[in-house]
C-alpha cells in the first residue's frame, strides 16, 4: 500500500487551521447574543442643552441640533460637563469616533469628583484609547476610587476590542452606576461589571457626567510607543442622544437609579450574563486583575 506523501498532511493541517479560523471568525463577527433587555430604551434623551454644559475649550466644540462635534488640534482639545452632580443613575450617549491615525488620542465618557475632591477624587471611566490605522481602537474601562487616580495611580482597567468599527457609526455606551455596582454596557450589552465588594473599593461620594477628546501621547496608545500625531488633525470626536437619569445630590435619600436588569438590582438575567460572558471571551484585551505584573493586594476585589 502506497504511503501519501509528508506534503499532503501539511496541506491538510493548513486547511484545517484556516477552517478553523474562518469559523472563529464568523462567529465573533456576527456580535454577541441578545442581553434580552435594553435600559437604555427605558430612558429619553437629553439636549446637550438640558444636561451639559462646555467645561473647556469652547472654540472646539460645535453644536449642530442634538450631535455634538469636539475636536483636538495643537492649539487645544475640548471637553464638557453635565449641570447637576449625581450620586447613581445611568450615563449613557451614542459616540462616534475618527477613523485613520489617532495614536495618543483619548476620546471619553466618564464621572468624575476632581473639582470636588483635587488629589483624593473617585472616577469611573468609558475611554476610547486612539490607535493607528493598521489596528482597532481600544475601549477602556476604569474605575478609581478615593485618590487612587492621583499620585501613586491604582487603575482598575479591563480593555476591549469591539465587535464593530467604531468609526463607521453612532454607538451607544453607558455606565449604569447603582449603589451595589458599576455595569458597563456597549449597545445595551454589558461588557463589565464591578461589583461593591467593600466601600474601600467601590465609589460612593457624588459625581458629575464627562466627555471630552485630549493628548494622551504618554501612555494611551501601546503604553506610548505611538504618540499623537499633528499632522493629521483636527481629531474629531462625535457625540448624540445623550441620556441621564439617576439620583442627583439634591435628590431624596429614596430615589433609586435605573435598573440594569429585569431581574431588579444587583444582579444580571441569565441571557445579560450570557452576552457579558461572550464579550470576555472574544473581545476582551486586558483584565487588571490577571496581570501578573501588578500587586494585588492594592486591589483587594481581585
Amino acid at each position: 500500500m502506497s504511503l501519501l506523501p509528508s506534503s499532503f498532511f501539511h496541506m491538510v493541517s493548513l486547511f484545517s487551521f484556516l477552517l478553523f479560523s474562518i469559523v472563529i471568525r464568523c462567529s465573533t463577527a456576527q456580535g454577541p447574543p441578545s442581553p434580552g433587555y435594553y435600559p437604555s430604551s427605558k430612558i429619553s434623551p437629553v439636549t446637550f442643552g438640558e444636561g451639559f454644559k462646555n467645561l473647556w475649550g469652547p472654540q472646539h466644540q460645535k453644536l449642530d441640533q442634538d450631535s455634538l462635534t469636539i475636536w483636538l488640534d495643537t492649539y487645544t482639545g475640548s471637553g464638557f460637563k453635565s449641570l447637576h452632580s449625581y450620586r447613581s443613575g445611568y450615563f449613557g450617549a451614542a459616540v462616534k469616533l475618527q477613523p485613520g491615525y489617532t495614536a495618543g488620542v483619548i476620546t471619553s465618557l466618564y464621572l468624575s469628583n476632581n473639582q470636588d475632591y483635587p488629589g483624593n477624587h473617585d472616577e469611573i471611566d468609558i475611554e476610547f484609547l486612539g490607535t493607528t490605522p493598521d489596528k482597532p481602537y481600544v475601549l477602556q474601562t476604569n474605575v478609581y476610587i478615593r485618590g487612587s487616580g492621583d499620585g501613586n495611580i491604582i487603575g482598575r482597567e479591563m480593555r476591549f476590542h469591539l465587535w464593530f468599527d467604531p468609526t463607521e457609526d453612532f454607538h451607544n455606551y453607558a455606565i449604569l452606576w447603582e449603589p451595589s455596582e458599576i455595569i458597563f454596557l456597549v449597545d445595551d450589552v454589558p461588557i463589565r461589571r464591578y461589583p461593591r465588594k467593600s466601600d474601600a473599593t467601590f465609589p460612593t461620594r457624588e459625581m458629575h457626567v464627562y466627555g471630552s477628546i485630549w493628548d494622551a501621547s504618554s501612555w494611551a496608545t501601546e503604553g506610548g510607543k505611538y504618540k499623537a500625531d499633528y499632522k493629521y488633525q483636527p481629531f474629531i470626536g462625535q457625540y448624540k442622544n445623550f441620556k441621564l437619569e439617576g439620583c442627583t445630590t439634591e435628590a431624596s435619600t429614596s430615589c433609586q437609579p435605573p435598573s440594569a436588569s429585569p431581574l431588579g438590582y444587583g444582579s444580571l438575567s441569565s441571557q445579560q450574563l450570557a452576552a457579558m460572558q461572550w464579550v470576555q471571551n472574544n473581545h476582551l484585551v486586558y483584565d487588571y486583575c490577571h496581570d501578573p505584573g501588578r500587586d494585588h493586594t492594592l486591589t483587594p476585589e481581585c
